[in-house]
């Protein structure tokens, strides 16, 4: 690990403010003098930041390891956490700087769903990257329901409609069937959630007095980190699981599930995870908060520059121990543009993991306020919200100005093309269609597109109790 001096960092910073003097254009819309100064006038240089052992991680491994941290003048240490809950309270107790957190961990805390706390974020960590794996109970359960194609393969994307079937098996046996997410506000509950919907399962309902996310469930869905997913299918507490890499893959690896179907399918190009830091911290630390997102919008080009050519070096430095720590060929599965499902069964799947391309990196407020819809679609908003609470809550928690400035530097040292990024953005993404369900999102209507949706509360409805 790099060990880096006070006095090194110092002279970098000199040699950045030269190079972004000599290098300001005016297309980036920067003098000389904004183009350089904010980076060089570091609050605080030394950092310690959190994450989760998953491939999505990668920017900040890589920030560190290629030296963009470094050339920013900041000295950061990385640190893996416990669980999501455990890296949320480090952060807003301020053990923690920022941390690698999912996309719906600072929306859930800022309208408090659990911990109350105010973080924002400035930069989207990656796009897609999360999978649902089930038993191999459960696999042979569901194949007679798939439809399969000329070569006798499986046809994709798999919907859940053919594990409603095995579902009523298990009721008629007087069983539960239970599947496993990461957290509450995960991005991973949703898309379970999504899934399990458009394929007419009932996923639950919280309530102010019930925060099971179980009350009327036809699948039960609870908690489990993701290092543990596949220890705890196969001990057969959990029937199947939605998580990020390796840990879908894993599965294949020890033969004991099949991933049935990856969250690219489920929403194309959803956004998965994000940097959070606390409100408090961004409006101290404003500079240094800038050369970090600097530093992750450098490891993303990185990681996705030349059509993934640096993958293979990405998935080595994930394999060690202080990263994610699993076999580097289980993160080579999905990391280098494949995916198996099925074992032996191993297709193209080059967007699964993206962490640049199609800016991935511009926290978007349209994201922002999906996943707001899930948490009011599922009762962790108890109460109908009118359309403009959807977007004052996403303002309050992403914030795409502070990415552009940060990118806007990078295109003035030379290091970034202006046209790598969304300048002229409004924080919206154009309606799509691009779910499993082909319902039609706009982030400027949510209340409608919660209305559209055919399982999960509607307009002023409530969840009072469990019943």
């Amino acid at each position: 690990m790099r060990d880096i001096s006070r006095s090194s960092a110092l002279a970098r910073r000199q040699v950045l403010w030269l190079a972004a003097v000599a290098l300001v254009t005016a297309s980036c819309g920067l003098s000389p003098l904004a183009a350089g100064a904010e980076a060089l006038k570091l609050e605080k240089d030394e950092l310690k930041f959190g994450f989760i052992k998953l491939t999505d991680m990668a920017p900040l491994a890589v920030a560190y390891e290629k030296g963009y941290f470094e050339d920013e003048g900041l000295s950061v240490t990385l640190e893996p956490q416990a669980n999501w809950k455990v890296l949320l309270d480090r952060v807003i107790s301020g053990e923690l700087d920022g941390a690698h957190m999912l996309a719906g961990q600072p929306l859930g805390a800022a309208v408090g769903i659990g911990t109350q706390a105010d973080i924002i974020t400035a930069f989207s960590m990656d796009l897609n990257g999360n999978g649902i794996t089930v038993s191999n109970e459960v696999w042979e359960l569901m194949k007679p329901h798939l439809p399969k194609g000329p070569d006798g393969k499986v046809l994709h994307p798999i919907k859940a409609d053919a594990l409603k079937p095995v579902i009523e098996k298990f009721r008629a046996e007087g069983k539960t069937f239970t599947m496993g997410m990461v957290f509450p506000v995960s991005t991973h509950n949703y898309e379970l959630r999504y899934w399990l919907a458009a394929g007419g399962i009932n996923p639950g309902l919280y309530s102010p007095t019930d925060v099971s996310g179980q009350i009327q469930a036809d699948a039960l869905l609870s908690v489990t980190p993701p290092p543990q997913m596949p220890a705890t299918m196969e001990a057969g507490t959990i029937s199947g699981y939605c998580v990020g890499e390796p840990w879908n893959q894993q599965a294949v690896v020890k033969g004991i599930g099949v991933p049935v179907v990856t969250d690219y399918e489920i929403w194309k190009n959803n956004p998965e995870k994000v940097f959070g830091v606390t409100a408090k911290w961004a409006g101290q630390n404003p500079n240094t908060h800038l050369a970090v997102v600097k530093a992750l919008i450098r490891a993303a080009m990185w990681l996705d520059a030349d059509n993934n050519a640096n993958r293979k070096e990405a998935v080595s430095i994930l394999a060690r121990s202080q990263y994610v720590g699993a076999d580097a060929a289980v993160i080579a599965n999905s990391m280098t543009g494949t995916f198996e499902y099925e074992k032996g069964d191993k297709r193209e799947v080059p967007d699964f993991n993206v962490f640049f391309r199609h800016f991935a990196n511009y926290p978007y407020y349209s994201d922002a306020v999906w996943y707001l819809t899930q948490m009011r679609r599922w009762g962790q908003i108890a109460d109908a919200k009118p359309d403009s609470w959807y977007l004052d809550a996403a303002k309050k928690v992403y914030r795409p100005e502070i990415f552009l400035k940060a990118a806007k530097m990078l295109v003035a040292e030379g290091k970034a093309k202006a046209g790598d990024f969304p300048m002229d953005s409004d924080g919206f993404r154009a309606p799509t269609s691009d779910f499993i369900d082909g319902k039609t999102y706009d982030g400027r209507k949510p209340n409608a597109y919660i209305d559209s949706l055919s399982i999960g509360l509607k307009g002023s409805q409530t969840v009072q109790a469990a019943k």
